[in-house]
C-alpha cells in the first residue's frame, strides 16, 4: 500500500511539473503577444519617434513592417503566416476586407479622441459609423503643373485636352484614376456602373492620347522635379514631395470633381494584441501626435484639432486642405465588385493599347 501511495504521489508530482511547464510556456506566449504590437503600414508613413514614444509610454514593443500596395497588403493578411495587429489600407480595400470578414470591429469604448476628427472624414460609405476603421491620412487626386512651362494653368480635368499640352502630360497609371478622369470630365460619377457611360469615358480618354507623354507610376515624381514634363496627374501625397523638389511646381484639385482617398487604421481579424491596437489608435488620435505625424509625412490629417495647430500657410493651402465647396464635389472610390472592376480594367487597358 505504501508503495502504491508513493508511486501515485510520484505520478502526481510529474503531472504537476508538466502542468507548470505548460502554463509557464503559455504565459510566456501570452506575454509576448501582449507585449508586442505588429504594425503593417506603408513605407515611411509615420514619424518613427512616435513609435518609440508609444513604447516608452505603454511598455508595448512595436514591430513595424511595410507594404507597397493595397493588394500586397491584402494578400499577405489573407494568406496568414505573419500576424498583424494594425494595418493601414485604403478605403476601397477596407470595404473589400469588411465584406470578406477579415477585420475586427473597433471597440470604441477602448479609444478616445474620435471627437478630434473632422465630421467630413468619418462615417464614410466604405465604413459607416467607422465600425471597422479609424481615419489616419487623407488626400486627393489632382493636377501638378510647372508654372514656368505652361501659359495657361490647367485647373480642371477638361483643361488636359487643350492643344497647349500636346505631348506634355504624365498620367498616373491606374484604371480607377484614368477612367475616373474620363467619367468626371463628362459629368458622371467616378463610380459609374452604366456601360454606356464607361464606354463614353474610354472614348474620351482616346482623345487625350496626343497630349500624354507617358503613363507611369512612382516615376512621375522624378520626371516632374527634373522638368521632364509640364503637367502630371497624381495624388496629393506624391504632389507634396514634388513641390518640395521644385519650386515651379503647383498642385491643384479640380473643383468640379475628383477623387477623395482615405488611409485608415484597421485591426485584422487574426490580431493577437487587440488591447495594444486600441491603445495605439488612441495614441495616434491625440492632436499633438497627429500634428507631428502630419508634419513628418506631409499628408493631410483628418484630425481637425491637429490641423488647427499647423502653421497658417499649410492649413490654409487649398491644394492640400480644399474648401468645403470643393470637398463636396469629391468622391470616394466605391468597392465596385469583381465583375464591374474587370470592366474598368478592360476599358483602361484598351485605352493604353490604343495609345501605343
Amino acid at each position: 500500500m505504501r508503495r502504491f501511495v508513493s508511486f501515485f504521489a510520484g505520478i502526481l508530482a510529474i503531472i504537476l511539473i508538466l502542468w507548470g511547464i505548460s502554463a509557464g510556456m503559455t504565459a510566456q506566449k501570452d506575454s509576448g503577444s501582449t507585449g508586442k504590437l505588429v504594425i503593417y503600414n506603408w513605407g515611411d508613413y509615420i514619424d518613427p519617434d512616435l513609435l518609440d514614444e508609444f513604447t516608452a509610454e505603454t511598455g508595448i514593443q512595436v514591430d513595424y513592417q511595410t507594404f507597397d500596395s493595397n493588394e500586397s497588403m491584402y494578400t499577405k493578411i489573407k494568406q496568414g503566416g505573419t500576424t498583424y495587429d494594425i494595418a493601414v489600407p485604403s478605403e476601397y480595400m477596407i470595404s473589400k476586407m469588411i465584406e470578406e470578414g477579415m477585420l475586427l470591429p473597433i471597440d470604441h469604448s477602448q479609444i478616445t479622441g474620435m471627437e478630434n476628427l473632422g465630421e467630413e472624414f468619418v462615417d464614410q460609405s466604405f465604413d459607416p459609423a467607422n465600425k471597422y476603421s479609424i481615419p489616419y491620412f487623407w488626400g486627393t487626386l489632382g493636377i501638378i503643373y510647372n508654372s514656368s512651362m505652361v501659359e495657361e494653368e490647367p485647373l480642371e480635368w477638361e483643361d488636359l485636352w487643350k492643344e497647349e499640352y500636346r505631348n506634355k502630360i504624365m498620367l498616373i497609371d491606374g484604371a480607377r484614376e484614368g477612367m475616373g478622369i474620363g467619367l468626371q470630365t463628362l459629368g458622371y460619377s467616378l463610380n459609374s456602373n452604366d456601360p454606356a457611360q464607361l464606354q463614353e469615358a474610354a472614348d474620351k480618354l482616346y482623345d487625350l492620347t496626343p497630349n500624354i507623354k507617358a503613363i507611369v507610376a512612382d516615376e512621375i515624381k522624378g520626371y516632374m522635379i527634373q522638368e521632364e514634363a509640364a503637367v502630371a496627374v497624381s495624388f496629393s501625397g506624391e504632389a507634396s514631395e514634388m513641390l518640395d523638389g521644385n519650386e515651379n511646381l503647383v498642385y491643384v484639385v479640380p473643383s468640379k470633381g475628383s477623387n477623395l482617398w482615405f488611409d485608415n487604421i484597421v485591426i485584422p481579424k487574426t490580431a493577437k494584441n487587440i488591447d495594444g491596437a486600441h491603445a495605439f489608435i488612441t495614441f495616434m488620435l491625440r492632436p499633438e501626435n497627429a500634428l507631428r505625424n502630419a508634419e513628418y509625412v506631409g499628408y493631410s490629417t483628418p484630425n481637425n484639432v491637429a490641423k488647427d495647430m499647423l502653421d497658417e500657410e499649410t492649413r490654409e493651402d487649398q491644394a492640400f486642405y480644399p474648401s468645403g465647396e470643393t470637398l463636396d464635389n469629391l468622391e470616394v472610390y466605391d468597392n465596385l465588385g469583381k465583375e464591374l472592376l474587370g470592366d474598368y480594367n478592360d476599358l483602361y487597358l484598351q485605352f493604353k493599347m490604343y495609345r501605343k
